[in-house]
């Protein structure tokens, strides 16, 4: 028996579990981490009829035991040519979506990040539809790899829909308009209230920046990480473990502080398995760095 006091504190309790967690049926936390993957990683697996890779991802994160992620656009659509894009982006109802939360919900996975990346092609009404797919995949941002210039289209859409959207850096300091440094990540941040950072460990370092320093630095405008290894000086994407990027001691940075930051695996070096076993490689790698 439990008194009337107690149960209040019990259901006061459940009321305080993140969405994110008390909707998963598969937790892949790991010394207080929110481990997860972009399913970019599995972007080599096969395709189902109807174009999509919807049911291979899940199929593939069930099996590595993983239970949130950032949903790569593309493995949702179909292939086809930009004209039919658009049309596809902007006519396929948002029920289409909604069927594709539903899968991943009853695998026990969460989508917390749609990885939408609009650019100077794209209109205005795709940009916006990609809100109205986050909403209806469940997503609690998007994240995009875009340009400062699509980024000052993107912001007054972020503030109508009130969803962050978290700018993906690359490497490539030099490309007009990329987002590759703190300063171009600053510039962003700028535009709109509902603009964080999507931080690429491995194409930071390549970058020559340090990423440890700039999460203990901007960890509050921090809502996931890519992980993967690179070498410095634009170095190759490399197994974990061979390259300069910091992965161990990022990881443990974030379970020593319990910052609410994600760490999500993306598998992009020349792997000897199948994307399914690499990425399980990367997930062991993870188990050790945090034992």
């Amino acid at each position: 028996m439990i008194t009337r006091r107690q149960f209040s504190k019990l259901a006061l309790a459940s009321l305080a579990v993140p969405r994110t967690l008390a909707a998963a049926g598969i937790d892949s936390r790991i010394a207080g981490v929110r481990v997860g993957v972009q399913t970019y990683s599995f972007r080599a697996l096969p395709r189902s009829e109807g174009g999509d890779q919807v049911d291979a991802m899940i199929d593939a994160m069930k099996t590595c035991g993983i239970g949130e992620c950032e949903v790569w656009s593309p493995m949702v659509e179909p292939r086809a040519s930009r004209d039919e894009l658009r049309k596809w982006r902007i006519e396929t109802p948002l029920d289409h979506f909604r069927t594709v939360r539903n899968k991943f919900e009853a695998a026990g996975i969460v989508i917390y990040a749609w990885n939408y990346s609009p650019d100077a092609s794209f209109t205005d009404a795709e940009i916006d539809r990609g809100f109205e797919q986050a909403k209806a995949l469940g997503a609690d941002i998007i994240t995009s790899s875009t340009t400062i210039e699509v980024a000052k289209r993107i912001a007054p859409l972020a503030e109508k829909h009130k969803i962050t959207v978290a700018m993906h850096g690359h490497s490539n300091t030099s490309k007009p308009g990329e987002f590759a440094s703190p300063e171009s990540f600053a510039q962003a941040m700028k535009m709109s209230k509902y603009f964080k950072v999507n931080l690429d460990i491995g194409h930071f370092t390549a970058a020559n920046f340090d990423a440890v320093q700039y999460i203990r630095d901007h960890h509050d405008s921090i809502t996931n990480l890519h992980l993967k290894d690179r070498k410095k000086n634009q170095g190759d994407n490399v197994p974990w473990g061979t390259g300069d990027t910091p992965i161990k001691e990022v990881l443990r940075l974030l379970s020593k502080e319990r910052w609410p930051i994600r760490a999500y695996i993306e598998y992009e070096h020349r792997g000897t398995g199948t994307p399914v076993e690499e990425v399980q490689k990367c997930l062991d790698f993870v188990k050790l760095a945090l034992a």
